[in-house]
C-alpha cells in the first residue's frame, strides 16, 4: 500500500474555517466547546477537520469492533495533520432490524449527509461492515460530494463445525434443512450457533456485506485489501490508520468523491462483480449509488457488463471457501489483476494513482481459491437482467448461484400472496407443488412488504426436500440474502403493490424462464390479463405517518435503485449560515 506525503498546510481555507477560523464571538463560541474536550489550540489553526463517520452499535453486532478501529483512523489523521472527529450515525444490524434493513439504508444516507451539511467537516471517513452501511454512507457521503473514503469493518473468522468450515448465511440455509427434515438434531443446531460467529466481523462468504466491500475497492474508494482483510487481523487496523492519512491529502487536493466514483469505476465494479460472484443486493444499491451523483447507470448495464465474465472466487455461496481464504490467496487486486482485460485501469483510486498502478504488483497464492481464467466456478458469473410480461422494467438472477438445468424451464405457478401466506401454507402436505412448479412471492417489494426484504429465495417445501429435490426456480419482487444460492429471480419490476404484472399471476398459470434469451413470461392472454386488471385491488399502505409513511411515499422501484425520488441527482455541499 502507498504512504501519503504529509501535506503542508493548505493555503486554500477550508470549510470548516467557517467555524473555526472566524474572528469575535462566531469562532470564539465553537473552538471554546470543542476546548471543553481537551483539544488544544494548534488543532484550530487551519489543519483539516475529518470526520469519522461510525456505524457502531452493539445492535449491530458485524460492527461491534468500528469503535476501536475508529482509533486508528483518528491516529493517521493526526499523523497527517488533520483534525479527527468521530461522529455517529444510525446502524442497520442485518440479523436483528425489522422489517427489513433495506426499508433503512436511504433514512440512514440522509443522517450521514444532513451530519456532514450541518457541521465543520472537510473530509469523511466512513467506518462500515454490515450488509446496508456500506451504501448509505457512501450514498450519503456522495449527495455532499465531498473528499471520502470508506473502511470496512472486515469479515469474521471462517466458522468451524465438527471438522468442516461454514460459512455464514449460506450454511444457516443448509442446517435449517437439515433440521426440518430430522438430519440434525436440536442440539447440534443450537451448537452450530457459536460455531459459525465466532468473531467481530460481517459475513465471512461472499455474501452482500463482503460484496460491497469489495465493490468500494474496486471502485478506487476504499484502500487495497479493505475488501478481504478479516474483522480482526492486525493489518486491518493498518488499513484504517492509512486511510486517515490519505483523506487528509485527499481534501488538500481537492478529490471529492465524484471525482473517484466516475462511470468508469461504475464499470468495473460490474465486471468485479460477476468475477467475485458477488450479491445480488449490490445491483439496487450502485444504481442508487449512481442515481445520487448523476452518472448514468441502468439495469441493462449490468447485463451488458456482466456478461461473459466468468466468476473466478471459489466462494460460498457460489463456491467452496470462505473470505478468509480469498485474503490469503491475494485478495481482490489479484482477482482483478486476473480480469484486467475486462478493467478501465486508467479509473482513479484515493491514493491518487490509477487502478492499474495498484494491481500491476498483485499475485494470486492459491489457484483454488482464485481460479484462473481457463477454470472459472461458473462460465456466466454475471447477473442475468430478464425481461417480459411478468417483468417490462426488469429482474435479476444471478447464474453462478442458479442450477444450469433450470436455465430454461417451463412449470405452473404456485402463487403466495405476501410472506405471510408462504409461511402458512409452505408445510401443508396437501400443497400442490412437485420440482416442476415454479414458486411465486408477491407482495415483497419496496412498497409491499415494506422495503424489499430478503425474502426471495423461498425455502423449499419438506416434503421435497425430503425426497432430495434441492433447487427450484422461484421469483418474487423481494431480495435474497447475498448468502443465499439457487434458482432465483429476483427485483420483479415493477412490482406487485403497486400494479406490476406480478400482481396478476395466479396459481396455475404457465411460467417460462429462459435465460439464455433473458426472458421472463407468463403464458397468459393479454385478454385475460386485462380482465385481472380490472378487478385487482392493491393492498393497503402499512404506514399512516412517520418515516414509514414518507418511505412508502417516495421510494423508488428496483430498476432505479428504491432510492427515494427526492435525494436523486448530483449536488455539492455549501457551508451552513451561521445562526447564533
Amino acid at each position: 500500500m502507498s504512504r501519503p506525503q504529509d501535506e503542508p498546510r493548505s493555503r486554500k481555507p477550508m470549510r470548516s474555517a467557517e467555524w473555526f477560523a472566524r474572528e469575535g464571538k462566531y469562532g470564539f463560541i465553537p473552538r471554546s466547546w470543542m476546548r471543553s474536550q481537551g483539544f488544544g489550540p494548534e488543532l484550530f489553526d487551519g489543519r483539516p477537520v475529518i470526520g469519522i463517520c461510525n456505524t457502531w452499535s452493539e445492535l449491530t453486532p458485524c460492527n461491534q469492533h468500528l469503535r476501536h478501529l475508529a482509533e486508528f483512523v483518528k491516529r493517521g489523521v493526526l499523523l497527517a495533520g488533520g483534525y479527527p472527529l468521530e461522529f455517529p450515525v444510525m446502524s442497520l444490524g442485518e440479523p436483528l432490524m425489522r422489517p427489513t434493513t433495506m426499508m433503512f439504508r436511504n433514512l440512514v444516507s440522509m443522517d450521514v449527509e444532513e451530519t456532514i451539511r450541518a457541521n465543520p467537516i472537510d473530509g469523511v471517513v466512513l467506518l462500515a461492515g454490515c450488509d446496508k452501511t456500506t451504501p448509505a454512507l457512501l450514498m450519503g457521503a456522495a449527495s455532499c460530494d465531498i473528499p471520502a473514503i470508506l473502511v470496512s469493518g472486515g469479515p469474521m473468522l471462517n466458522g468451524r463445525f465438527r471438522g468442516r468450515e461454514l460459512g455464514s448465511g449460506t450454511d444457516v440455509f443448509r442446517f435449517d434443512e437439515d433440521y426440518r427434515t430430522g438430519h440434525l438434531t436440536r442440539e447440534e443446531y443450537a451448537e452450530a450457533e457459536a460455531a459459525m460467529s465466532r468473531s467481530a466481523g460481517s459475513c465471512m462468504t461472499m455474501g452482500t456485506a463482503s460484496t460491497m466491500a469489495s465493490l468500494s475497492e474496486a471502485m478506487g474508494i476504499a484502500l487495497p485489501m479493505n475488501g478481504s482483510i478479516p474483522a480482526v487481523d492486525s493489518r486491518r487496523q493498518h488499513l484504517a490508520e492509512q486511510a486517515g492519512r490519505h483523506i487528509v491529502s485527499l481534501v488538500h487536493n481537492g478529490t471529492t468523491i465524484s471525482r473517484i466514483l466516475t462511470r468508469a469505476a461504475f464499470d468495473n465494479a460490474i465486471v468485479v462483480n460477476g468475477a467475485i460472484g458477488g450479491s445480488t443486493n449490490a445491483v439496487v444499491h450502485l444504481l442508487a449509488l449512481a442515481g445520487r451523483l448523476g452518472v448514468p447507470l441502468s439495469l441493462d448495464d449490468w447485463d451488458r457488463l456482466g456478461a461473459g465474465v466468468p466468476c473466478l472466487v471459489d466462494l460460498k455461496p457460489s463456491g467452496r471457501f470462505l473470505m478468509e481464504d480469498f485474503y490469503y490467496a491475494g485478495g481482490l487486486s489479484a482477482l482483478m489483476k486476473r480480469m484486467e482485460d475486462r478493467l478501465d485501469l486508467t479509473a482513479p483510486t484515493v491514493e491518487g494513482a490509477a487502478l492499474g498502478k495498484r494491481i500491476e504488483r498483485a499475485e494470486c497464492f492459491d489457484d483454488a481459491v482464485i481460479r484462473p481464467r481457463d477454470n472459472p466456478v461458473s462460465e456466466q458469473g454475471g447477473m442475468v437482467v430478464l425481461r417480459g410480461n411478468l417483468a417490462p422494467e426488469g429482474a435479476v438472477l444471478k447464474p453462478s448461484a442458479a442450477s444450469p438445468a433450470l436455465m430454461r424451464h417451463r412449470g405452473k405457478a404456485l402463487v403466495f400472496e405476501n410472506a405471510d401466506d408462504y409461511r402458512a401454507r409452505i408445510e401443508d402436505p396437501e400443497l400442490d407443488v412437485d420440482e416442476t412448479t415454479v414458486l411465486i412471492l408477491k407482495n415483497a417489494g419496496p412498497v409491499g412488504y415494506p422495503g424489499m426484504p430478503e425474502v426471495g429465495n423461498l425455502a423449499l417445501p419438506s416434503k421435497l426436500l425430503a425426497r432430495g429435490v434441492t433447487d427450484m426456480v422461484r421469483i418474487s419482487d423481494g431480495r435474497m440474502s447475498g448468502t443465499a444460492y439457487g434458482t432465483v429471480v429476483l427485483h420483479i419490476s415493477p412490482e406487485a403493490a403497486v400494479g406490476g404484472p406480478l400482481a396478476l399471476v395466479r396459481t396455475g398459470d404457465e411460467i417460462v424462464l429462459d435465460v439464455p434469451s433473458r426472458r421472463l413470461e407468463m403464458n397468459v392472454s393479454e385478454a385475460e390479463l386485462n380482465r385481472r386488471r380490472a378487478e385487482l385491488v392493491l393492498p393497503e399502505p402499512h404506514f399512516e405517518r412517520g418515516y414509514g409513511r414518507m418511505f412508502i411515499n417516495s421510494v423508488q422501484q428496483a430498476h432505479q435503485g428504491a432510492d427515494f425520488d427526492f435525494l436523486v441527482g448530483a449536488t455539492r455541499i455549501q457551508p451552513s449560515k451561521v445562526s447564533f
